[in-house]
């Protein structure tokens, strides 16, 4: 039994440790640093990436290559005799059958290096990515919280890899000369999922945890809701552009604002059986769409400048503004691509522009979550 205690003895209790000062932020050193580098440099790749795939696109040179193999096709024909094997298999192909008769190897070895370009930037994609992440895990660099995020990125990059094959698969059957449409646009559209992810973790990387729990407290919902809107709005204008680059739809219908002289294009129903394949194939109603979300686009985005300017944060205004002016300016590129008959430097820059708006749109939505503190002066 314990002796008693007097009620007049002085009780000292052992003390707990103050809290480390900044223990919210604590992981905002070098670990944070240093993902945000990693992520800048496969931003930087996934850009190029979707601009090469473009390229690859509008050049023809997606079939080139009928085989996926993605180990040994990262090793491209040595010799005379590797060459003419490879044009052989692509021989075979209704493409070079029914449109590419004429073609020579030194031709062909055009097309073929755009293609092995694009995947072996996959590749590479791939190798940055999980060099990164394992650097990072070997040296106790992962920031708490992010080995999900880092990891869903590798798998949705080994989705796009897939789906990339699943898309040339259907440009290889017989009766086809391009990729199904529909195919394109599934990896197009996940392209820019991946790249829009990425853009939003640098953009939350790049702020302490602390400054962004206060920040949110402040956030502006109604900003942050239009720019959503706008988002949601971008994606479904990409996923048609994508319809319309997969069946050259963007190289018909030259006159603006009219389509062949009418405000509907000629022949808009003419695929019957389904009716369905109207919104895949059909050049002119697949055109058509893409230019009237295009016009929607334009006129959301001039309500986002007008509500912008009312933002009380300085940044969260500014962001808002240049994403609604870089939509803007991306629909009149557009129109200027569309009345060129979308040569190739125009082309691009309309996939480029696209990219930009994107990214301005992930920027304003995050300012209006997490506006940066100002004075209150300022505010």
């Amino acid at each position: 039994m314990s002796d008693k205690r007097s009620i007049f003895e002085e009780v000292t209790e052992t003390q707990k440790p103050a809290a480390t000062p900044g223990g919210v932020s604590a992981n905002i050193g070098r670990g944070r640093g240093f993902a945000r580098i990693w992520l800048m440099v496969l931003f930087a790749m996934v850009v190029a990436m979707i601009l090469v795939g473009g390229l690859t696109r509008l050049t023809d040179s997606g079939l080139s290559i009928t085989e996926w193999a993605p180990i040994s096709g990262a090793v491209p024909p040595m010799n005379e005799a590797d060459w003419q094997s490879e044009f052989e298999a692509y021989q075979e192909t209704s493409e070079f059958q029914l449109q590419n008769q004429a073609m020579t190897v030194e031709e062909f070895k055009t097309i073929f290096w755009w293609e092995w370009g694009h995947r072996q930037l996959g590749r590479v994609i791939g190798l940055v990515w999980a060099a990164g992440f394992l650097f990072m895990l070997a040296t106790s660099r992962l920031p708490r919280g992010w080995a999900g995020r880092f990891l869903l990125l590798g798998a949705l990059g080994g989705a796009q890899g897939a789906i990339g094959w699943w898309m040339v698969h259907s440009g290889l059957q017989e009766g086809m000369l391009d990729v199904a449409s529909y195919r394109l646009a599934v990896h197009l559209g996940l392209a820019f999922g991946i790249l829009s992810l990425i853009a939003w973790f640098v953009l939350r990387l790049g702020r302490e945890e602390a400054d962004l729990l206060q920040s949110r407290r402040g956030a502006d919902r109604a900003l942050k809701g239009m720019a959503t809107g706008l988002l949601h709005l971008s994606f479904l204008q990409i996923l048609l552009g994508a319809l319309v680059a997969g069946i050259d739809a963007g190289r018909g219908f030259p006159d603006w604002p009219l389509m062949a002289g009418g405000f509907f294009p000629p022949d808009m129903w003419s695929l019957y059986e389904p009716a369905w394949r109207n919104f895949f194939e059909n050049a002119g109603t697949v055109q058509f769409f893409h230019r009237i979300v295009g016009y929607v686009l334009m006129l959301f985005a001039i309500g986002a400048i007008f509500k912008g300017r009312r933002a009380a944060n300085d940044q969260a205004r500014g962001s808002m503004m240049a994403a609604g002016v870089m939509i803007i300016l991306q629909g009149v590129i557009g129109i200027v691509t569309v009345m060129h008959s979308a040569p190739l430097n125009l082309a691009i820059l309309h996939q480029l522009g696209a990219i930009i708006a994107v990214v301005l749109i992930l920027r304003a939505r995050f300012m209006a979550t997490y506006p940066p503190l100002q004075s209150a002066r300022k505010s």
